[in-house]
């Protein structure tokens, strides 16, 4: 039996990856991204570090979902003042703002912890085709 050296900081190699959303499902590519950004699919892969990868994810106002959410599934924002929760549809929020569509369902699915937002800071997201991050595809 042969003992390996547990992962360190220094053995994470960080890649970048493309997902072009239009017409896809929102859930479906939601796990998608969040495995990438989680980095599971890695051999040194370990809970209590951040092993992920970059994400850069375009055509967000074109993510689509199946049967009546798109009337039915609300978002919701509170002000912290008496009467201030606001609430939309997935349809009025994919008008106003698609990047946070997909960044609440990638959001959900990463662990509850204290890596979750240096996962989140690694998601890059845009409503159209254009993203300043071209280089890293070639």
């Amino acid at each position: 039996m042969k003992l390996t050296q547990p992962t360190s900081i220094k053995d994470i190699k960080r890649e970048w990856h493309f997902f072009d959303v239009e017409g896809k499902t929102l859930g479906r590519i939601a796990t998608v991204i969040a495995q990438k950004l989680i980095g599971k699919d890695k051999p040194y892969f370990v809970s209590h570090l951040d092993c992920g990868d970059y994400a850069v994810v375009v055509n967000a106002g074109q993510v689509s979902v199946s049967g009546k959410k798109n009337k039915q599934k609300e978002y919701q924002h509170f002000s912290g003042y008496p009467g201030g929760l606001k609430r939309k549809t997935f349809a009025e929020v994919l008008k106003t703002n698609p990047t946070r569509i997909i960044r609440e369902a990638v959001s959900g699915m990463l662990p509850k912890n204290k890596l979750r937002a240096l996962m989140l800071k690694r998601l890059y997201i845009y409503s159209d085709e254009k993203h300043p991050y071209q280089s890293k595809f070639k």
